[in-house]
C-alpha cells in the first residue's frame, strides 16, 4: 500500500448547529484527511498537540492504521476552534480560535517522510506548506488546500506556493477571492494558469467542480437527508480523494481522477452525517463501496434517441 504524510492541525473542536451540539471533540484538517484516506493508503500525520490532548483520540488513530510518529506533543493545550452553523451549512461562524501549542508548529520531516513519494499540505501557513516542500526529496505528486485568511494574509506566498503544486482543492467562496472571478469556473481557470494542473473547486452540497487542462467536470454531491454538522468535510473529500488517487499510481489517468472526485464526494457525505468524526471512525470499506457504486449507478445516463415531441421542442418549431 502507498503511503501520504500529511501536515496540518489536530484539533478539539466545539460545534453548534441546528442539529445539536458537540463539545471538544476531536477535530483538525489533519485527523479529517487522515481519516479517509486510510481506506486507500497508509497516512502519515505530521502536526502538533498539547500535553491535555485525550489519549483516546490518539488511540483510535492508530488503531485506524494512521501512522502518529510525526505527531508531536509539547507543552501546552491543544488547537481548539469554536463554532457555529445556521441554516446556510456553507457559511461555518467561527466565534473563538485559541491556537495554543499549534502557533509554535513547525513542521521538521523525519528522513522517511521526507522520501515519501505523495504529499498533502492541509490548511496552514502557506510559508509552513513552502517549508514542507523545501524539505521533500522530489515528491511524485503534491496536493494542499488553504482559506481565506491565508487568501487575504498572504495572496504573494500562496502565489509561489501554487506554482509548486500539482493539486489545489479550495472551496467556491475561496476560489473567487483568489482569482477574483464571479464563476467557479473562470476562477479554476484563472487559477489553473498559476500551476496547478488539476484545480478542485468544493461547492458544499453542490458538489464539486474539477478543472483539468483545458476540461471541466462537474460532480454532484451525494444527496444526504439529515446534515448534522459539516464540519471537516472540505477535509474529509480531499483524503477520499488523493486516497484513492495515490493507490493508483497513475496521477494523470482523467479515469482515476473522475473515480477520485467520486470518492471524495462520497466519503465528505458519510462525515455530515454526524457530529465530529464519529461516523469516519467506524466506516466500514464495505458502505464505502456500496454508496460509491449507488453514485455511479446514479450518474450513469444511457445514450438514446433525440426526442421532439416534447412540448418545448413542439412551440420552438412554431
Amino acid at each position: 500500500m502507498d503511503s501520504i504524510v500529511v501536515v496540518g492541525s489536530v484539533a478539539l473542536d466545539s460545534v453548534k448547529t441546528l442539529c445539536g451540539e458537540s463539545q471538544e471533540a476531536l477535530g483538525g484538517s489533519a485527523v479529517y484527511f487522515s481519516l479517509a484516506a486510510r481506506h486507500f493508503a497508509r497516512v502519515t500525520v505530521v502536526g502538533v498537540i498539547g500535553k491535555d490532548f485525550p489519549k483516546e483520540h490518539r488511540r483510535m488513530l492508530a488503531e485506524k492504521g494512521i501512522d502518529l510518529s510525526g505527531l508531536k506533543e509539547l507543552p501546552g493545550k491543544t488547537f481548539r476552534w469554536v463554532g457555529k452553523f445556521g441554516r446556510d451549512l456553507s457559511d461555518a461562524k467561527t466565534l473563538a480560535t485559541h491556537l495554543n501549542v499549534f502557533a509554535k508548529f513547525k513542521p521538521k520531516l523525519t528522513p522517511a517522510q521526507k522520501r515519501s513519494r505523495v504529499v498533502f499540505l492541509a490548511n496552514i501557513d502557506p510559508d509552513l506548506q513552502a517549508s514542507v516542500l523545501d524539505q521533500m526529496q522530489n515528491p511524485d505528486l503534491v496536493a494542499c488546500d488553504t482559506m481565506n485568511y491565508w487568501i487575504m494574509s498572504k495572496p504573494d506566498a500562496l502565489r509561489r506556493l501554487l506554482a509548486r503544486v500539482h493539486i489545489f482543492f479550495v472551496n467556491d467562496a475561496e476560489a473567487k477571492l483568489l482569482s477574483r472571478q464571479s464563476t467557479a469556473l473562470h476562477a479554476a481557470r484563472v487559477i489553473s494558469q498559476w500551476g496547478p494542473q488539476v484545480v478542485v473547486v468544493k461547492k458544499g452540497e453542490h458538489g464539486a467542480l474539477m478543472k483539468v487542462g483545458e476540461r471541466s467536470y462537474a460532480f454532484p454531491a451525494y444527496p444526504v437527508e439529515s446534515v448534522k454538522d459539516p464540519t471537516g468535510a472540505g477535509d474529509t473529500f480531499a483524503g477520499g480523494f488523493m486516497g484513492y488517487l495515490t493507490s493508483t499510481r497513475d496521477y494523470d489517468d482523467i479515469g482515476n481522477l473522475k473515480r477520485a472526485m467520486l470518492y471524495g464526494t462520497t466519503l465528505a457525505s458519510f462525515n455530515v452525517e454526524d457530529f465530529s468524526t464519529r461516523r469516519l471512525e467506524n466506516l466500514q470499506r464495505t458502505a464505502l463501496q456500496a454508496r460509491f457504486d449507488e453514485s455511479v449507478d446514479s450518474l450513469h445516463v444511457p445514450h438514446g434517441p433525440f426526442s421532439t415531441r416534447g412540448p418545448l421542442l413542439r412551440e420552438a418549431r412554431r
